[in-house]
């Protein structure tokens, strides 16, 4: 079989019904900034960091709080660091709840929700883990 011809991933999209909220938190927490976006019918906001987009899209049939406790078997996305001190650090000043563990794997890992409830995880991933080579 043969895979698609995947460049890479270009942006996340995620659904709030309050997109300032979102924006600010994506922009005050993980440093993306916002980019140009088009002129679409409702409001959101187009974000970059560490290059990957965020869009930021209002649909106010979107109940705030899609999950109400951290799950890192839910849908997620995932960030890579180094070091999970900053992280902590900043999530603490923010007042923000986190928790963290080591996965089967090995790898380190700190989970948190957006304010709409979408899990975020922070990991410390090897630069090439095994089960990824070709």
């Amino acid at each position: 079989m043969t895979a698609l011809p995947i460049q890479g991933v270009h942006h996340l999209a995620l659904v709030t019904d309050q997109p300032e909220v979102a924006t600010q938190f994506y922009m005050d927490v993980l440093g993306f900034r916002p980019v140009e976006r088009p002129n679409f019918d409702f409001r959101g906001a187009w974000l970059l960091g560490y290059g990957i987009q965020i869009h930021i899209i209002e649909n106010p049939n979107v109940a705030a709080g899609l999950g109400d406790k951290i799950d890192s078997r839910a849908d997620h996305m995932a960030f890579a660091v180094e070091d999970h001190e900053p992280v902590r650090k900043r999530l603490d000043e923010l007042g923000i709840t986190y928790s963290e563990r080591v996965n089967a794997g090995g790898i380190p890992q700190i989970f948190f929700q957006d304010p709409d409830g979408h899990n975020i995880e922070i990991g410390i991933y090897p630069p090439h883990p095994p089960f990824l080579e070709e």
